[in-house]
């Protein structure tokens, strides 16, 4: 499948529309959308996520593919240190969703602490919908033939054209295009994304009173860290850490796992965490005080004048 979905020239420059692209500002819009109905329901103002997501989506975008671009020279790429152009080569692929985390919700804080909001209520309402809006976005990587696993016999296998393939893989009399197939990685992580994604949603609305503010957020880092954690043993193109067996996404993901259950622990009065303080309900932000009409507003400065 061809990953450029249409193309065309203006002023002697050709712009191109990829189906990478594509799929990820839609995985953003589903997750948008599913956020503000969540934060909704929560009793908050929904119209705060479309007005963050002005900053998060750039920000975000940015650490995604800062993170890919540092993991990548580590593991020993050197495409960006002889090519610096390809950093921003966004639309070519080459997003690392912990980059898009670790500024997004660093951009989340100081969004929610400008306007007094409840983060706590953001973090449950935005955590479930990352793993759907990740899910959407997944068949990307099958069109761009990327983030795919080590050769399988099993059934669902899929081909992988030689200028694509990776390491020893590239042995074409070892691993024969038309007959090799590798486990599909990135639809793995769809499956699990779509699965507790969608699980952790229709708990938090099936039994609010049991899911307090913290819980949803330390139940989505114990799912998304242990699914990502085991999926990374099928990811051959990941730079191991010297000296382990783990990857630097496999050590932030047993780090979110464990963080998890921690919090998990916390939540639920069974260890203590020095400074960390969980509140019985959501804070919902006070609406803004609606301006006076403007002969009012004269009236009283007339009287303040004479005053």
């Amino acid at each position: 499948m061809d990953p450029i979905l249409f193309s065309f020239e203006i002023f002697g420059r050709v712009i191109e529309l990829r189906w990478y692209g594509l799929l990820v500002a839609l995985g953003i819009a589903v997750a948008a959308w599913l956020a503000e109905r969540e934060i909704k329901r929560r009793g908050e103002n929904p119209e705060h996520v479309w007005n963050a997501l002005l900053w998060l989506l750039p920000i975000g975008i940015l650490g995604a593919r800062l993170w890919y671009v540092i993991n990548s020279i580590l593991g020993g790429n050197q495409l960006y240190l002889e090519n610096p152009g390809k950093i921003i080569a966004v639309w070519e692929g080459g997003l690392h969703f912990f980059g898009g985390l670790l500024f997004g919700v660093i951009t989340l804080y100081f969004y929610a602490r400008h306007y007094k909001l409840d983060m706590w209520l953001f973090l449950d309402a935005i955590a479930p919908v990352t793993l759907i809006g990740q899910a959407v976005a997944r068949p990307a990587n099958f069109i761009n033939q990327e983030l795919y696993g080590p050769p399988t016999t099993l059934p669902w296998g899929i081909s992988i054209d030689a200028f694509h393939r990776i390491g020893e893989f590239r042995d074409l009399v070892k691993f024969p295009v038309e007959t090799t197939r590798f486990h599909p990685t990135f639809a793995y992580e769809m499956i699990w994304n779509f699965l507790f994604g969608g699980l952790l949603l229709w708990a938090a609305q099936r039994w609010p009173e049991k899911f307090k503010p913290g819980a949803i957020l330390a139940w989505w880092l114990v799912l998304a860290g242990s699914g990502r954690t085991f999926i990374e043993f099928f990811r051959p193109d990941q730079p191991v850490i010297a000296g382990t067996f783990l990857t630097t996404s496999q050590l932030v993901s047993a780090l979110m796992g464990l963080a998890g259950l921690i919090l998990l622990m916390a939540r639920n009065n069974t260890i203590t965490i020095p400074g960390l303080k969980f509140p019985d309900a959501y804070q919902i932000a006070p609406a803004p005080t609606p301006a006076p009409p403007a002969k009012t507003a004269k009236k009283a400065l007339r009287r303040k004048r004479r005053v």
